[in-house]
């Protein structure tokens, strides 16, 4: 039984390391607002959302306020709407109000992030699906909260080129579309491979259809407190780095179990899991890279760098594991590069660039996160950088994700500011030869020899 005990341990961490839970996300099935009528679905959805997550800003301010613990979100997750929408909307523009609605229920209730404007098409994409996909751009610009996600393949049925081929569009007019923001909409967007069912991070969270009718998720993480733990084992072997690691782990995810039972008892609403990954913030001290440099490199992207985010990686999730039942979600180091002060400054060094990023993405649980590109990238390049993502979570068998922002008007050199957790980001080079005739090829890139396990 975890007491208030195991939580006075934590103070220090608190109020000097930068420890926080992350977020507390409401995961809601939507399914039975599924309707012919689109004025019916908009209203159930409207409905249940208000009302299962009337109490959920407040709950989390209390737990926060009472344990001392800083509760940094209050999230919600859905459906994947393509699924919820596709008896009532019979056009892209049917799906934007059903956008508008989660914002409108969002702001109703609170939240500051709603995800599941999703569709999963690993395999092949309905007339919803493709409806939603293509309604994205328009949805976002019009939508504050909303969050998008779009499952693009996996280790059981393969990449969906198609659906890749149209998300490297997309991708790129919804930057058209928010332009205004510096394309800020492509930070709501996130493609997955493998996409799991109960991530409560944004902006990849959507509620699973096995799912129950409610549940809580909550993402903790801790990038300080690790960094300062290794600060004490300086030029130790492996055996004490790893040891170090997964203790911290351990009392970071207890802090995590602790609010997520607390949310589910005073919510009445089951706990679900609790999601380990390192999440960094744009705060100096918060930072995976700055974790990574503890651990022996000069920078984010210097030779050994892969290796060392690999034994991170692993050790969180042993520590991490042993603390709480239910470990589930993402659970690995996120390596974003705008909302990590760290990975910012390796990129103005010169040694991390999107091709490491993507290598140390073969041994982390996410993938290529928050990195703004040119606007004048092509939509082929983009669903190139797509492909071979969804092509590493595939034949790992984990998940990848890539959300990546073609800063409209802006190319290398330059610098783009989101604010916030988002952070700001420099403008990164991407490879300049054409993938295009291997985009257009159309069709699915077969699952992997071991993917074949009935």
């Amino acid at each position: 039984m975890i007491n208030i005990f195991e939580v006075n341990e934590t103070n220090k961490m608190i109020e000097q390391e930068n420890l926080d839970v992350r977020t507390i996300t409401m995961g809601i099935s939507l399914l039975d607002c599924i309707d012919s009528d689109l004025q019916q679905v908009n209203r159930k959805i409207y409905d249940k959302i208000t009302t299962l997550a009337r109490n959920l800003v407040k709950t989390g301010d209390e737990i926060s306020g009472e344990y001392g613990i800083p509760v940094v979100n209050k999230r919600i997750s859905v459906t994947p709407i393509a699924l919820v929408g596709g008896a009532a909307c019979k056009a892209p523009e049917d799906f934007v109000t059903l956008a508008e609605t989660l914002d409108r229920a969002a702001k109703e209730v609170g939240v500051n992030f709603i995800g599941g404007y999703s569709a999963l098409v690993s395999k092949g994409m309905t007339k919803a699906d493709e409806m939603l996909i293509r309604s994205i751009p328009e949805a976002l610009a019009a939508t504050e909260r909303v969050c998008s996600s779009i499952n693009l393949g996996s280790s059981k049925t393969g990449i969906n080129m198609d659906a890749v081929k149209l998300m490297g569009e997309i991708v790129l007019a919804t930057a058209q579309a928010t332009r205004e923001q510096d394309s800020l909409g492509c930070a709501k967007l996130v493609v997955f491979c493998n996409a799991p069912d109960d991530n409560p991070f944004m902006a990849g969270a959507f509620h699973g259809v096995t799912e129950a009718d409610a549940i809580i998720n909550v993402g903790v993480s801790g990038p300080g407190v690790v960094k300062t733990a290794l600060e004490k084992v300086r030029g130790k072997d492996f055996e004490v780095l790893c040891e170090t690691i997964k203790k911290t782990a351990f009392k970071v995810t207890r802090v995590g179990q602790l609010v997520a039972q607390e949310a589910s008892k005073r919510l009445g609403i089951p706990f679900g899991i609790v999601d380990l990954s390192l999440a960094p913030t744009p705060a100096i001290g918060d930072s995976v890279a700055d974790i990574l440099h503890e651990i022996g490199v000069e920078y984010a992207g210097a030779p050994g760098t892969t290796a060392a985010l690999a034994l991170l990686n692993d050790q969180v999730k042993k520590g991490g594991v042993m603390a709480s039942s239910y470990v589930g979600g993402l659970s690995g180091a996120f390596i974003p590069v705008s909302e990590d002060q760290g990975m910012i400054d390796a990129v103005n060094a010169n040694a991390l660039t999107i091709e490491k990023l993507e290598a140390m993405t073969c041994v982390c649980s996410v993938g290529l996160d928050m990195i703004a590109i040119p606007g004048d990238t092509k939509a082929s390049t983009i669903a190139g950088i797509i492909a071979d993502e969804c092509a590493i979570g595939m034949v790992n068998q984990k998940t990848t994700a890539v959300r990546l922002i073609p800063v409209i008007g802006k190319g290398v050199g330059e610098t783009v500011e989101f604010g916030g957790l988002l952070g700001y980001a420099p403008i990164m080079p991407v490879n300049p030869y054409s993938c295009e005739a291997f985009v257009n090829r159309g069709g699915r890139i077969p699952a992997p020899i071991h993917s074949f396990k009935n």
